[in-house]
């Protein structure tokens, strides 16, 4: 699905990424961990378009896509999400959701004139759509509430609804579990685990939980010095030395502990 092709990023002479390769699976959910200077959010920056690499290729299901710009990629079904959610705080959970889908007509102003019904249709359209999001991820009690006032978990299960809104292939997750309690975050990994299955999502997750990456990543990938240390699943990974060894302490217990 996404392949990263000997992928560096210098930054004033400070190496982020160095020669870094990597496949993201269809219809996996892959966790990308690390110590704290791996590489793994100027990776997700250069797969997701907001950065270009100084070197290396970034290919989507067999396509380059290196250097192109967000919006491109939005379009063609590669969608992230960041750390803190970026949420429309005086609009609706419902606006929120219905602003998503790209080239609607009642964007142009002639056809909000003269094509009115048309106009129309296609809002009842969206609507439908975005409650039966809402309905998916258990807010539609919360429908009409001002976005800003939501809570954490909440404000991160809205940014999981909007990439539902589009027509996403692959979804970059940074932090999803970062302020959300352990019942919101149970919820949050059911409904991951949901897209993936029922509607075939491809999902790759920066995660400092390492119980939630557990729980739901299969591959684990490990970022050291802006490259790949280790590949496997998260008893494999654990079990490696040289993770061990990349991480605070050399422990199992560090890397339990300590990823970002």
């Amino acid at each position: 699905m996404i392949t990263v092709q000997e992928v560096s990023k210098n930054f004033a002479g400070v190496v982020a990424l160095d020669r870094c390769s990597l496949e993201i699976a269809g219809g996996t959910i892959t966790g990308l961990i690390g110590p704290n200077g791996a590489g793994k959010t100027t990776l997700f920056n250069i797969i997701a378009g907001f950065l270009t690499p100084t070197t290396g290729r970034i290919l989507l299901e067999g396509q380059d896509i290196t250097g192109m710009p967000p919006h491109r990629l939005f379009h063609m079904g590669l969608v992230r999400t960041f750390q803190i959610p970026q949420e429309f705080a005086r609009m609706t959970t419902l606006e929120n959701l219905m602003v998503v889908p790209p080239r609607q007509r009642g964007e142009n102003v002639l056809n909000a004139w003269l094509r009115w019904p048309m106009v129309r249709r296609q809002d009842a359209e969206v609507r439908a759509k975005a409650d039966e999001v809402l309905e998916f991820l258990q807010l539609t009690h919360v429908r009409n509430e001002l976005a800003g006032n939501l809570s954490g978990g909440q404000k991160k299960l809205l940014e999981l609804g909007r990439t539902m809104m589009t027509d996403a292939k692959v979804v970059l997750l940074d932090e999803p579990g970062a302020g959300v309690n352990r019942t919101l975050l149970a919820q949050l990994a059911s409904f991951i685990r949901r897209l993936k299955e029922e509607r075939g999502y491809t999902f790759c997750i920066i995660e400092h939980d390492m119980d939630l990456i557990a729980e739901l990543c299969d591959p684990v990938i490990v970022l050291a010095h802006g490259r790949v240390l280790a590949e496997g699943n998260m008893d494999e990974i654990r079990g490696n030395p040289a993770v061990r060894e990349a991480y605070l302490g050399g422990t199992v217990e560090a890397i339990s502990e300590t990823a970002s």
